[in-house]
C-alpha cells in the first residue's frame, strides 16, 4: 500500500464518526430549542407576550451555550456510545451532562446577561434532558416496537435458565427482532415459579418442559445455563430431544464471565453434551514444564491424536518438535498450522514408516529426541481383520522397533498410546494392542535389570546386520528410558470414529447404520486423551499402564437416535436405523482393564495406573522375533500365534491363509537341491 493510499484511510470519516457529528448538529439545535419553549410555556405559547430582553437574552446565548453543551456532551463520551445497546450506565452519564449545562445555563445567564424566570430554567432544563435522551434511546425504542408488532411472525423460544446468562440472552434477543421471541422460560429454582423476567414468565422447571413446548408452541430451546454440570445438561437435553425444536447451548462459563454474551454465544447442542460426564481438565502445569525446553517427537504426528499432541506440545515452548508421519498430507497440514501460530518454533516434520528400522534409526541418530510420543498405528478393527498381518507389522513391530531406536538414542520418556481393545481382545487389532503394552512393560524389565543389551534387535532388511553388541557395553549401560502405556477407548471427532460416519449417513438421508442394538462404548474426547498421554509422560516411573476411568458407558445405538434428533429428524420416522451385525473381531462391549490387573490412583481421581501382569520376558522375546518372521511372510495363520502369545486373545473370526514368500520358497528349493546332491554324492 503506498503512502497516499495510507493517509487517505487515515483520513477516511468512520460511519460513527458520521452519526456523532450529526448527533453534535442535532444537540446543537435542541438545547437551545428547549429553553425557547420553556419561555412559550412560560408566556402561554404567546409570542408577542414575551419581554424583549428575555428574547435578546437567548439570541445572544444561543451560539455560545450550543457550543458548550457540545464541549460537556464530549466529555463525556455521549458521541462514542454505541446507542444501539443503551444502558443505564448511558441514561446516568446523559443526565450528567445535561444537569451540569442546565447549571451553567443558569450560571452564565444570571452573571452576564439578564436573569430570566424561574420557569425558565426548570422547564428548559427538563425539555433539554427529554430531547438529548430521546434521541438517543429512540432507535432501542423501534426496536421494541418493531418486536411487538412482529412477534406472531418470529421463532417462538423457551429459554432454560433464568439466572443472569439467561437475562443477558434474553435482552439480547429483545433487541434483535429478527432472532426470535422468548414466550416462556424454565428454572428449577421453585422460588422463580409464577414470576417474570422482563415481562415473559418463568413456567416452571424441567419437567415441564415438554408441557409447556407445547402449550407455548415452542419451535427453539435454548439452554443459558453455564454453570451447570454435564450430567445436569444431560438430563436436561434427554427432555428436550423429546420434542421436535432445535437446541441451542451456551458453550461456557467464558463468554459470560467476559460480558460477551449473546445470542449468537449459543451453538448447536454437539454429541459431546449428551455423554453426561464432565471433561477432565487435570492441572498440565508440571507437564509442561517437563517439556518445556526438550525435544520432543511425536509419531503418527499428523493423525487425529497425534495432531492434537502436537498442537497442545508446541504451546508450551518445547526446544524442538519433530513430526513424524508416513501420510505426508497430514503432516504437511499439521505442519502449516503450527508454523502459522508459532512462527519462531523449530519445527521438524519428517516422512517415514515406524516398520523401517533404518528410518526411525536415523532419525533417532540425528535429531536425539527426549520425549517420544507414539501415536503411529493401524486401529480400524475390521480392515486389520482383513490384513493380519500388517496389524502386526505395524503395532507391535513398529513399535519394537522405534522403542529400540529411542532406548538407544538417549530418549527420557517413550509413551505409547493404547486402547481399551487391548484388554480381552477379540481381534486382531486389540491383540496387536496387547502385544505393544507387553513389549513396552518388557523394555522397561529388561532396562531396570541393567539387561538392555539382551534386547534382541530386529531389522527385515536383507543384508542389513544388527549393530555390534560386543562394542556396545557403554552404550547400553547408559540406557535410562522409561517406558509407559496409556489406554482410553473411542475418542469423539477421531478420523474413522462413529459420530462423522452417523452425521454423514444423516445427511444423505440414511440409514444409519448400528451395528447391533444392544452394543455399548466408553467415549473421550481428543483433548482429554491427549491430556492423560501427556500426564503419563509426567507421572511416569516406567512399566505403568495408565488407565482413564470415563464414566458410564454410553450404548451406540442411543448415540445415532441422539444424533438424529439433534439434526431436527425423528428416528425410525425421517431416518432410519438399520442393524448390521457385529463385524468380524467386535465385541458388545470394551473393558479398560483386565481383572487380572489391580488399580493405584494417581494425584487425578479419574486417572489409574494398572499393575502390570507378570510374564516370562525372555519367553515373549523369543515368540516375538519368530511373530516378526511369520508377519513379514505374509501368514494369515498369524492369529494362532498370537493366541498362544497374548493369552487373554480370543479371535471371533479365524481365516486361515498362507500367502507364500517367493525369495523363501527359492531359498527352501535351493536346500533342497543342495541336499539331493549331497546324497547323490555320498
Amino acid at each position: 500500500m503506498d503512502r497516499n493510499q495510507k493517509m487517505k484511510n487515515t483520513f477516511r470519516v468512520q460511519h460513527w464518526q458520521k452519526i456523532a457529528l450529526l448527533l453534535m448538529l442535532y444537540d446543537a439545535l435542541m438545547v437551545n430549542a428547549a429553553y425557547f419553549l420553556a419561555l412559550l410555556v412560560r408566556h402561554d405559547f404567546r409570542y408577542t407576550a414575551i419581554d424583549q430582553i428575555y428574547i435578546e437574552t437567548w439570541e445572544k446565548f444561543a451560539p455560545i451555550y450550543a457550543l458548550l453543551c457540545i464541549l460537556i456532551f464530549m466529555l463525556l463520551g455521549l458521541y462514542r456510545s454505541i446507542w444501539r445497546f443503551a444502558s443505564f450506565n448511558e441514561f446516568g452519564k446523559t443526565l450528567m451532562a445535561s444537569t451540569l449545562a442546565s447549571a451553567l445555563h443558569v450560571g452564565i445567564t444570571l452573571a452576564f446577561y439578564a436573569r430570566m424566570p424561574i420557569s425558565y430554567y426548570l422547564v428548559g432544563a427538563i425539555l433539554q434532558f427529554a430531547f438529548v435522551l430521546g434521541i438517543r434511546f429512540s432507535y432501542r425504542v423501534f426496536l421494541a416496537l418493531s418486536s411487538i408488532i412482529g412477534k406472531n411472525t418470529k421463532d417462538r423460544i423457551m429459554l432454560i435458565g433464568a439466572g443472569s446468562a439467561g437475562q443477558m440472552i434474553l435482552r439480547d434477543l429483545n433487541d434483535e427482532p429478527g432472532k426470535g421471541k422468548v414466550v416462556c422460560i424454565i428454572d428449577d429454582n421453585s422460588n422463580k415459579w409464577g414470576r417474570y423476567v422482563d415481562n415473559v414468565r418463568v413456567v416452571g422447571g424441567r419437567e415441564s418442559i415438554l408441557e409447556n413446548v407445547e402449550k407455548f408452541k415452542v419451535n427453539k430451546i435454548y439452554l443459558a445455563i453455564p454453570s451447570a454440570s454435564m450430567a445436569e445438561r444431560r438430563d436436561v437435553l434427554n427432555i428436550c430431544n423429546e420434542t421436535d425444536c432445535e437446541i441451542k447451548n451456551l458453550p461456557g462459563m467464558y463468554q459470560f464471565v467476559t460480558g460477551q454474551l449473546t445470542a449468537s454465544a449459543l451453538k448447536d447442542v454437539s454429541i459431546e453434551d449428551l455423554l453426561g460426564r464432565d471433561p477432565i481438565k487435570p492441572d498440565l502445569t508440571e507437564v509442561f514444564e517437563f517439556i518445556r525446553g526438550k525435544t520432543v517427537m511425536v509419531t503418527g504426528g499428523g493423525g487425529s491424536i497425534g495432531s492434537e499432541l502436537c498442537r497442545q506440545i508446541a504451546g508450551h515452548s518445547p526446544k524442538r518438535l519433530i513430526i513424524f508421519d508416513i501420510y505426508e498430507n497430514n503432516a504437511y497440514d499439521i505442519q502449516l498450522e503450527l508454523k502459522d501460530k508459532y512462527p519462531k518454533l523449530d519445527i521438524v516434520v519428517l516422512i517415514g514408516s515406524v516398520r523401517d528400522s533404518r528410518r526411525i534409526f536415523q532419525v533417532c541418530r540425528d535429531y536425539r529426541p527426549q520425549i517420544i510420543y507414539h501415536a503411529a498405528a493401524h486401529k480400524h478393527v475390521p480392515l486389520m481383520e482383513d490384513s493380519p498381518c500388517e496389524a502386526i507389522k505395524n503395532n507391535p513391530i513398529g513399535t519394537y522397533k522405534t522403542a529400540y531406536a529411542a532406548m538407544l538414542h538417549g530418549c527420557e520418556r517413550f509413551v505409547l498410546i493404547s486402547t481399551d481393545k487391548a484388554v480381552n481382545p477379540t481381534n486382531i487389532m486389540g491383540a496387536s494392542k496387547r502385544l505393544c503394552e507387553m513389549i513396552i512393560q518388557c523394555f522397561d524389565a529388561k532396562i531396570k535389570a541393567g539387561k538392555a543389551n539382551e534386547i534382541p534387535q530386529f531389522y527385515m532388511h536383507r543384508g542389513e546386520h544388527a549393530i555390534e553388541k560386543n562394542n556396545a557395553d557403554d552404550l547400553f549401560s547408559q540406557v535410562k528410558t522409561e517406558f509407559v502405556a496409556v489406554r482410553f477407548g473411542n475418542v469423539l471427532g477421531s478420523n474413522g470414529s462413529v459420530v462423522p460416519v452417523f452425521k454423514r449417513q444423516i445427511e444423505r438421508g440414511g440409514p444409519v447404520t448400528v451395528t447391533h442394538p444392544d452394543i455399548i462404548r466408553y467415549f473421550m474426547t481428543v483433548p482429554e486423551a491427549v491430556s492423560l498421554v501427556l500426564l503419563a509422560g509426567t507421572y511416569a516411573h516406567g512399566g505403568e499402564i495408565f488407565v482413564l476411568d470415563m464414566g458410564s458407558p454410553v450404548k451406540i445405538d442411543t448415540l445415532a437416535r441422539n444424533l438424529i434428533r439433534l439434526s431436527g429428524l425423528k428416528p425410525d420416522v425421517d431416518i432410519k436405523i438399520e442393524y448390521t451385525g457385529l463385524r468380524p473381531g467386535e465385541k458388545l462391549y470394551e473393558e479398560k482393564l483386565m481383572a487380572e490387573e489391580g488399580l493405584r490412583r494417581t494425584e487425578n481421581k479419574l486417572i489409574h495406573i494398572g499393575c502390570p501382569i507378570p510374564f516370562d520376558t525372555e519367553t515373549f522375546l523369543d515368540n516375538l522375533d519368530e511373530l516378526n518372521e511369520i508377519a513379514y511372510r505374509n501368514d494369515e495363520s498369524i492369529r494362532s500365534y498370537v493366541e498362544r502369545i497374548v493369552p487373554t486373545y480370543h479371535p471371533t473370526y479365524n481365516s486361515q491363509k498362507v500367502i507364500p514368500d517367493p525369495v523363501l520358497i527359492e531359498e527352501e528349493k535351493s536346500t533342497e537341491r543342495t541336499d539331493r546332491e549331497a546324497a547323490m554324492a555320498t
